[in-house]
């Protein structure tokens, strides 16, 4: 018998998200592994295959008016809260967990598990393929830059690219609708 053990095939979630608001297009492909910790609000969009991921006793709560691309991965076993009117290009991963790389006990595998909650203010842009590691807390109107790697706070209205990302600049207040 194999010591590995799945999560469930992720694909019986419909009636057991922890809430599911009106006007919600789950594209086909998609998963959501341990649904009752999913919390969906209205009119939000989950482009396809995109693999959403609540935990054992954290939450991922996707505000009203999110827009989720295809083949993203968002694993919240550290909790994810995103805000309203969040973008998330294609191909995004936000993890809120990684192992401790200081334990030097063999492989980097087995060793111990840091989860700490990510959250994605209102209004904020992520794009495509960009990465959000755990503890991250991206400001409200934020935009991250394609194929960015956060693994700092970035503050409101700010724009970030880079690997790891860095704030180029701030964004026109008078511009700002969010």
């Amino acid at each position: 018998m194999s010591k590995w053990k799945s999560h469930t095939t992720g694909l019986d979630y419909k009636n057991k998200l922890g809430r599911l608001g009106k006007n919600v297009v789950i594209e086909d492909g998609v998963r959501i592994f341990f649904p009752d910790n999913v919390e969906i609000d209205e009119d939000v969009y989950i482009g396809h295959d995109t693999i959403l991921k609540g935990y054992f006793d954290q939450k991922l709560v996707i505000g009203s008016g999110s827009w989720i691309g295809p083949q993203c991965f968002i694993y919240a076993s550290g909790g994810i809260i995103i805000g309203r009117n969040v973008g998330i290009g294609p191909g995004v991963a936000i993890m809120s967990s990684a192992h401790n790389l200081e334990v030097r006990l063999g492989s980097i595998l087995h060793t111990p598990i840091e989860r700490k909650t990510v959250y994605l203010g209102d209004g904020c842009d992520i794009g495509a393929k960009s990465v959000i590691l755990m503890g991250v807390h991206i400001g409200q109107g934020a935009q991250i830059g394609a194929g960015a790697v956060v693994t700092e706070d970035i503050p409101d209205n700010a724009i970030a690219v880079g690997v790891p990302a860095k704030v180029l600049r701030l964004r026109k207040r008078e511009k700002l609708n969010v």
